[in-house]
């Protein structure tokens, strides 16, 4: 059966040019379920966790809805698309919280190399130890879904080499995470971490996945993806959502002994320590190339290109998807693959002599305009259908 999703959403404030402005404080008092990030320039809002795609795709866009409406109050404010500042004012950091000891402890060990904006996917699995499997799995995978979801190939108002620049410059921490094989390794493991420093408390894990829960390291509950880019395109992220809840149905529903769990010598022809560097190296390779990355396939060793490993994976959970009904939700992957993601699209108008600027501009009227059309299509699929009336809007599903 399906399983309970959730999201973290992290977003820029800004100008409809692009540039971020700080509002987080403002908006965090104003409007509920929204949080500071510590900068200023950053909110978070959170989603429940829900089983349909439709009602995700409610809960996606209504916090969203009522955040632009709080910032017309404010004055010509918007959110700004992209996981990075992409256009200025990088050097140092807009506090939210000067008094928070630990966002004063981020903001002199990493700099503004973490003021980035992504979004965070939260799947459900209360078997603590599926859990940890699908942990294993999505970790070794997870270079695929940053390179659909990459948005950060400016910095400062220039194009880097990078289409994550975030994810190349975001501190991962610990530097090694290895692929827990038991949830009791995973505990011990975090314990020993917080004993010497290296994370100054539980949430201070930050890598590609991990599992989380409402007491870590002890009670976990789901599995986080943490290595994607902000994907403002609801229907995109949902999307990407649905190959990733699919592919941890496969593993779940799998006979024992799962052929998917990579620590299985059978399942892999590299060893534990070597899986955990091909995922770095996967990882770097996907901040830098996106859906062109060449990657190394953690089963076989073969070197893969990331669009061709995507495009084999969305074969392979077909069925799944078809039992399920999610093939719809699903189907906006091969648009990615065929036309790019947002990272690649915005280096084509680049190259063509488009500024950042002008792009981020472009981006913003595109985002807004979306979610306009989206909330009417939800609002037309929820209105009673009146003799007489002609729904001229289909609903997005």
């Amino acid at each position: 059966m399906l399983r309970m999703k959730g999201f973290e959403v992290e977003l820029y404030t800004g100008t409809p040019s692009g540039h971020a402005i700080g509002l987080a404080n403002d908006i965090a008092a104003e409007i509920p379920n929204f949080v500071c990030e510590p900068d200023n320039r950053n909110v978070e809002y959170t989603t429940p966790p829900l089983t349909p795609y439709e009602s995700l795709l409610d809960a996606l866009l209504k916090p969203r809805q009522a955040l632009r409406r709080y910032l017309r109050s404010l004055g010509h404010y918007t959110i700004v698309p992209g996981s990075t500042l992409s256009l200025r004012n990088t050097g140092r950091f807009h506090r939210s919280t000067p008094d928070n000891a630990y966002h004063t402890y981020i903001e002199q060990t990493y700099g503004t190399n973490v003021v980035t904006a992504s979004v965070h996917i939260n799947i459900g699995i209360d078997d603590v130890e599926l859990l940890l499997r699908a942990c294993r799995l999505i970790r070794m995978e997870a270079p695929l879904y940053l390179a659909l979801s990459a948005s950060s190939p400016f910095l400062n108002g220039k194009a880097t080499r990078w289409h994550s620049t975030r994810w190349h410059l975001f501190p991962q921490t610990p530097a090694e995470v290895p692929l827990f094989a038991t949830h009791q390794e995973f505990v011990l493991w975090t314990h020993d971490q917080l004993t010497t420093g290296t994370m100054q408390n539980v949430r201070h894990l930050w890598c590609s996945v991990r599992p989380n829960g409402p007491d870590r390291p002890h009670r976990l509950n789901r599995l986080e993806l943490r290595i994607c880019d902000l994907v403002l395109d609801p229907i995109a992220l949902l999307a990407i959502t649905a190959l990733l809840e699919l592919r941890i149905l496969m593993l779940l529903q799998a006979p024992e002994p799962s052929t998917l769990d990579p620590i299985i010598p059978a399942n892999s022809v590299f060893t534990v320590d070597e899986l955990t560097a091909i995922a770095a190296h996967n990882e770097s390779a996907a901040a830098l190339n996106s859906l062109d990355a060449r990657m190394i396939h953690w089963q076989t060793g073969d070197i893969i290109l990331a669009r061709d490993w995507i495009a084999s994976l969305y074969q392979q959970v077909q069925d799944l998807a078809e039992e399920h009904e999610l093939g719809h939700w699903l189907a906006p992957i091969l648009q990615i693959l065929s036309n790019g993601n947002e990272a690649q699209r915005w280096l084509q108008r680049h190259a063509e002599g488009d500024s950042p600027e002008a792009i981020l501009r472009q981006a913003i009227q595109t985002a807004e305009l979306r979610e306009a059309a989206l909330m009417n299509a939800i609002w037309v699929a929820k209105t009673p259908r009146i003799e007489g009336w002609n729904h001229s809007v289909r609903s997005p599903h």
